[in-house]
């Protein structure tokens, strides 16, 4: 029986068509050119605010600082404050917007949600909602969103998604035991989201760097049951040195969030594998809710 996660990560391009449309209707909740802004989330959420963070900022929209919900410094101001909740009811998203002064926006996938009510303003992703606890379809749509926003043409992204649903996983990848993922600029978030989601969906070993670090300790671990994956181009190098430890060198030629498909099919092939349950992952609840509802 297919699973709800394998479900969802087959819905991405049409979600992230219609991400797209949504973006070209305005969304006046979302950052505007030169607002400086703090985008903060939590797990899968927060790896999406680095990698946003990073592309806004390149893209010259303005200064743009990503957190962990529970981890935004004191001291500092904003013009905006932006929060991603796939639930709305993560207590550390809700703590945020409880403090943060105005004008806040979250975006989520549930409109009755407390992160609502708590934000000033609110984008909607229903379309992109998800029964399985293990997150894919809500997290690539957020950021799709946010990419059409800063006005990315998206029109290879969407057609790559595509390809990353049919094409096999890379030749040898599921005989592997160790996973090494690796960004570079708002590749980085991408990485480390892949990794998130071998350890979630299959219990497997991962970790991510930035992949200049990769070489100043990690890859001390890489032998023939490794496989490290990048995201995005590679530095100069770095193929060959992985190679000659007998790793498995991955480097798709996909926009890099369309790889993160392939990189989410690697992860319920491998719990399959294993017998492990990728719907419900050990230890994981869909949400993480310190405290009652109403409590502060």
């Amino acid at each position: 029986m297919t699973t709800h996660v394998e479900n969802e990560i087959a819905d991405q391009p049409a979600c992230w068509r219609r991400a797209i449309q949504l973006a070209a209707t305005g969304l006046p909740g979302l950052p505007r050119q030169d607002e400086r802004v703090a985008v903060v989330g939590c797990g899968t959420s927060f790896f999406i605010a680095q990698a946003y963070a990073r592309l806004r900022e390149e893209a010259g929209h303005g200064e743009t600082d990503a957190f962990a919900a529970s981890e935004l410094p004191t001291g500092r101001s904003y013009d905006r404050y932006l929060a991603v909740s796939r639930s709305g009811t993560t207590t550390e998203v809700l703590d945020f917007l409880d403090r943060t002064p105005e004008p806040s926006t979250v975006i989520t996938a549930d409109p009755a949600t407390p992160a609502v009510k708590a934000a000033d303003q609110s984008v909607v992703l229903d379309f992109a909602d998800e029964r399985s606890v293990v997150q894919t379809r809500f997290a690539t749509t957020a950021l799709t969103l946010l990419r059409a926003h800063l006005g990315e043409d998206l029109t290879r992204a969407v057609a790559d998604a595509e390809l990353a649903l049919a094409q096999p996983l890379p030749e040898g990848v599921t005989q592997r035991s160790q996973f090494t993922f690796l960004g570079s600029g708002w590749t980085v978030g991408l990485a480390a989201e892949a990794a998130l989601k071998m350890r979630e969906a299959s219990l497997s070993w991962t970790e991510s760097y930035p992949a200049m670090e990769y070489r100043h300790g990690p890859i001390a671990i890489t032998d023939q049951l490794s496989a490290v994956w990048m995201f995005g181009p590679a530095p100069e190098g770095l193929a060959e040195q992985v190679t000659a430890t007998g790793g498995l060198w991955i480097e798709q030629d996909l926009d890099p969030l369309a790889s993160l498909i392939v990189a989410q099919r690697l992860a319920v092939a491998l719990a399959s594998i294993k017998g492990v349950h990728p719907d419900t992952p050990r230890n994981l609840t869909r949400a993480v809710i310190l405290r009652p509802a109403g409590v502060r």
